[in-house]
């Protein structure tokens, strides 16, 4: 659905050969990911781009929305659910931490009033840690990560994973992870960044998950274009783009 960082490819005010590159690939809205799995359609994240992104791929119902942490690139497009509550006639299931929980109440204060504003969105929160839960009764695994010091969570789904925004990942959590076909993973540039992985370090744990297939994805203005970018990788390692469909 996305790939660029918080601010997007191209970002504001900028001119560099990437944020003005023809290349379709090299547009990116803020990162997150829908995942049809075992009769499940889910989002990870809602950043500030969700209804844009749902009308380009034409996604006219989904299950679910799990967060992996509280930033405004993967939260900001939320007050957008209430195009599915007035059509589904349903408050909308939210997956995600306790502190990403108490981050919503304060962002959507008139979502959580006690009289709330007619035609405000209407969330149904669900608590989730770092354990196995299950979303009618198909399970999904969440994997602890850390970006910077902010816990945050990647997702399992059966052969495919998904981790963005982290910077560190334990062993314990890459176990969690191995075994997937399809592994996607968060690289923002080549130089070290306090809180995302750079490239070689998307690579380094990449190499420990042993996917078949690698994607990379919350990738910024300073990396080099996408056609130059996927010549530069080693092999079953692609940069990820905007409309990218993956079966696994």
């Amino acid at each position: 659905m996305g790939t660029g960082t918080s601010s997007g490819v191209p970002m504001l005010g900028c001119d560099c050969q990437v944020c003005t590159s023809p290349d379709a690939r090299d547009k990116r809205y803020r990162s997150s990911v829908y995942v049809e799995y075992e009769g499940l359609k889910l989002l990870v994240d809602c950043g500030p781009d969700f209804r844009s992104q749902m009308l380009r791929e034409d996604i006219r119902h989904i299950d679910a929305i799990l967060l992996t942490h509280n930033h405004k690139d993967h939260t900001g497009g939320l007050d957008d659910v209430r195009s599915f509550n007035y059509f589904e006639k349903r408050a909308f299931p939210i997956y995600c931490e306790e502190y990403v929980q108490e981050s919503l109440r304060r962002e959507y204060a008139y979502a959580f009033a006690e009289n709330p504003y007619p035609g405000a969105p209407k969330y149904e929160l669900h608590t989730i840690t770092d354990s196995p839960f299950e979303i009618g009764g198909v399970e999904i695994v969440p994997v602890r990560a850390l970006h910077f010091t902010l816990p945050v969570l990647g997702f399992r789904f059966g052969k495919f994973g998904y981790l963005t925004d982290a910077s560190k990942i334990s062993e314990e959590s890459i176990e969690k992870f191995r075994g997937v076909d399809t592994f996607v993973i968060n690289a923002i540039r080549f130089t070290r960044h306090i809180s995302h992985f750079t490239l070689d370090q998307a690579l380094e744990v990449a190499a420990k998950v042993g996917a078949k297939r690698t994607f990379l994805t919350h990738l910024s203005h300073q990396l080099p274009r996408h056609e130059e970018f996927a010549r530069m990788l080693p092999g079953g390692v692609s940069p990820a783009f905007d409309g990218l469909r993956i079966d696994f």
